[in-house]
């Protein structure tokens, strides 16, 4: 705002030196004091903008407080999501392991049913053999030998078919006491599995609320974006529509001090000569200002203080800008040179750029695009074959500046108009 109206201070500030001096006749004086009335407005305008300024400020701060919130409840929700991702994952791990053991339990207990079958079958026949054969016992066969020898070999055969009945009938019994243990476990298994699936249930359940309430935050999130994206423009717009002077003021002005200057002009254009001599002067005294050149590929194009680097930044009231370059601040007329070998590809004026250089480099297989702006002149042209190191023109203060700088871009590829390649410097030179 105050950048906004020094030229038409310190040029009624010359008006009224002129009236001192030169005693200009009374109706010059009363153009003048039409115009400090037009200043005086403007001051009390500048006033009422800066307070709502401050008002407006406050409330991005607000904001912005608020987006903090939400990104942090944002943040929690995730972590609790992730947690239950991995608790489910561990559950249904569980599952899978239980319905495996379930599966190889069932094999167990169908394979023990089945020798337990077989070997009731094998009791009961034997148990026929002996109705079949008469009351015949035991004792029966050894009292009928025939000597002693027949005896030994009726008592071993007893023996051995006794022996064979008692782990039939001891295997029999622990098989089914297996069996029994086996269908317990069985159950407890089951009973388990069922548990883990409910809490599977649960836990997804739990997932899908906090899956919700994430999207909720991400909505209300981006509405609160939304709305202070809305109120910077807003106060854009405001700033301009409230301190830009508009076209037809500024016609009116011009020629009223047109006017008023005419008799001190030459005057004034001595003063300007001897003002320019002065620059001038002062731009050559900084032209010895170069930069130490870096080995390697890339150096730093300029001396001086690094200012800004690369991505968003906030500017003023108006809120957050793109930054595709880093800015490095010095004198007017600070040399400025190729921060890579290469070919000067575009010397020029462009837009908010002001003056400016572009060089194009291939290194290593790979084209660059570097750009150098806000140039105060140039010592390249196009077609020039540059080496690092090479001066290709001085720092300014051209284009949308706000101070003497350079500010400097390397784009990956060919320079577009989107700057969709722009990519961090920093990534490539040392500060």
């Amino acid at each position: 705002m105050k950048k906004l109206n020094t030229r038409s201070f310190k040029l009624l500030a010359v008006l009224l030196a002129c009236v001192l001096f030169i005693q200009m006749p009374a109706a010059y004086a009363a153009s003048l004091d039409d115009l400090k009335k037009e200043r005086s407005e403007l001051e009390a305008q500048k006033k009422a903008l800066n307070k709502s300024l401050q008002q407006k400020t406050n409330e991005l701060k607000t904001n912005q407080n608020h987006q903090e919130e939400l990104i942090s409840q944002l943040e929690k929700i995730g972590a609790e999501i992730n947690t239950t991702n991995h608790n489910i994952a561990v559950v249904e791990l569980d599952i899978e392991i239980a319905n495996q053991e379930i599966d190889d339990l069932e094999k167990d207990i169908e394979a023990l049913q089945e020798k337990i079958k077989q070997r009731d079958a094998l009791l009961r026949e034997r148990a026929r053999a002996i109705q079949t054969g008469g009351t015949v016992s035991y004792i029966d066969v050894l009292l009928g030998a025939n000597s002693f020898v027949d005896f030994i070999d009726r008592f071993s055969a007893v023996s051995t078919l006794m022996d064979a009945d008692r782990q039939i009938m001891r295997e029999q019994k622990e098989d089914q006491e297996k069996l029994e243990i086996q269908k317990a476990e069985l159950i407890a298994k089951k009973e388990n599995l069922e548990a883990n699936k409910a809490e599977l249930e649960k836990l997804k359940a739990h997932l899908v609320q906090k899956k919700k309430e994430k999207n909720k935050l991400v909505d209300d999130l981006e509405k609160e974006e939304a709305r202070l994206h809305d109120q910077k423009e807003q106060l854009e717009t405001h700033i301009h529509e409230t301190i830009e002077l508009s076209k037809e003021t500024e016609a009116q002005m011009k020629k009223e001090q047109d006017r008023l200057l005419e008799i001190a002009r030459k005057k004034a254009l001595e003063k300007a000569a001897a003002k320019k001599k002065q620059q001038q002067s002062s731009v050559s005294a900084g032209s010895g200002n170069l930069p130490t050149v870096s080995a390697g590929t890339w150096t730093r194009p300029a001396a001086g203080r690094f200012t800004s680097g690369f991505g968003r930044r906030d500017i003023g009231p108006i809120g957050s800008k793109n930054h595709l370059g880093v800015d490095i601040a010095n004198s007017i007329g600070t040399p400025v040179i190729a921060a890579a070998d290469g070919v000067v590809s575009y010397v020029g004026t462009m837009n908010g750029y002001g003056k400016l250089v572009m060089v194009t480099h291939s290194l290593d297989g790979a084209q660059f695009t570097t750009v150098y702006a806000h140039l105060s002149g140039f010592t390249s042209s196009v077609g020039d074959v540059v080496s690092k190191g090479d001066q290709i023109a001085r720092m300014g203060n051209t284009g949308n500046s706000t101070g003497p700088h350079l500010h400097f871009e390397i784009h990956v590829g060919e320079w577009n108009g989107k700057r969709s390649n722009a990519v961090n410097p920093l990534r490539y030179i040392s500060l």
